[in-house]
């Protein structure tokens, strides 16, 4: 896929899932990780802000594989209006961000990218550097929550129906594991930029019926009208996946105490276990709300699903 330039993109060329609301202001900025990559954003806030006075920031993650345009941008353009600072990004590598080759990454590179993105708030006059979260969509929630164990920096969390990649990586133990490390290995010598599409390179009108019950839900995000984007179609380089089997994001999140911890999730969500079972090894303050609707991929999108006024409750809470 081509790269584009982040000071190249305009509205006209932009393909957003959702509607920017009519009180909203959306800006391109673009910043640099510690790495040297460039990290193409979105910033948001509500056009009758008050840019005299320091403002709470957030930060808010995609999904795995996902983009600032999807997700993210779904989640600023709503919370936006509620007096928050946004920065909604691409992952490195992913997206309109920088980095070769294309669509790498690791646990490190992804929590990372949100304390870059936190860097690039405390730049702003009209942010207050000591209030600002971190939100995490899916994957991101994870990451969200490792970045936060190592920038204290970040002063809360909130995930929405977060999935904990690493960890789920790592639990591949013996015979297994060891065909997986053969595999992405011999790949570093051989195709080290090899990566698989997930979705079709133009939305679909239906979902394919031999589709496994988590794909098909995926497929009808990613893969239609719904959700489809062109720099959504993947996840990252096969060989990327050793970092994912040997490093977990959430080691050490039992530390991020006292901060507070918001998990959201649903009754509905094929991925509440992830939630349920890093919330035991969070510490105090931290607060579980299960939603009684709502699949996994609809807190990606669906306005009426996501509970924004209670993220909004508590993060003014807890940023007091």
């Amino acid at each position: 896929m081509n790269k584009i330039s982040p000071t190249q993109i305009t509205q006209e060329n932009d393909h957003y899932i959702f509607e920017l609301d009519k009180d909203v202001i959306r800006k391109k900025v673009s910043y640099y990780t510690r790495y040297g990559i460039e990290i193409a954003a979105d910033l948001y806030y509500k056009k009758n802000l008050d840019l005299n006075k320091k403002n709470v920031g957030l930060v808010i993650g995609p999904p795995f594989g996902g983009v600032k345009e999807q997700g993210p941008g779904v989640y600023a353009n709503q919370l936006a209006k509620y007096g928050y600072v946004i920065i909604a990004f691409d992952l490195a590598y992913h997206g309109y961000s920088g980095g070769e080759p294309r669509y790498t990454g690791s646990p490190d590179t992804y929590l990372e990218d949100f304390s870059a993105a936190v860097d690039y708030l405390t730049t702003l006059d009209f942010v207050d550097e000591d209030k600002i979260a971190a939100i995490g969509i899916c994957a991101s929630g994870g990451f969200a929550l490792g970045a936060a164990a190592q920038d204290a920096r970040i002063k809360a969390v909130v995930t929405s129906v977060m999935y904990d990649i690493p960890r789920l990586a790592g639990q591949t133990t013996g015979e297994e594991r060891n065909k997986q490390l053969i595999t992405f290995s011999k790949l570093r010598t051989t195709d080290p930029t090899k990566y698989q599409l997930n979705y079709p390179t133009e939305p679909q009108d239906s979902i394919p019926a031999n589709l496994p019950p988590v794909q098909s839900e995926f497929f009808s995000f990613y893969g239609t009208k719904r959700g489809w984007h062109k720099h959504a179609l993947t996840n990252i380089t096969d060989v990327s996946n050793l970092s994912f089997m040997n490093f977990e994001a959430t080691d050490r999140i039992n530390e991020i105490s006292p901060r507070p911890v918001l998990m959201i999730t649903s009754e509905e969500a094929h991925s509440k276990q992830f939630t349920l079972d890093t919330y035991k090894r969070l510490k105090e303050p931290k607060k579980l709300d299960i939603e009684p609707k709502g699949q996994h991929i609809d807190f990606y999108d669906n306005i009426d699903v996501i509970p924004f006024n209670k993220i909004d409750a508590f993060l003014r809470n807890s940023l007091q």
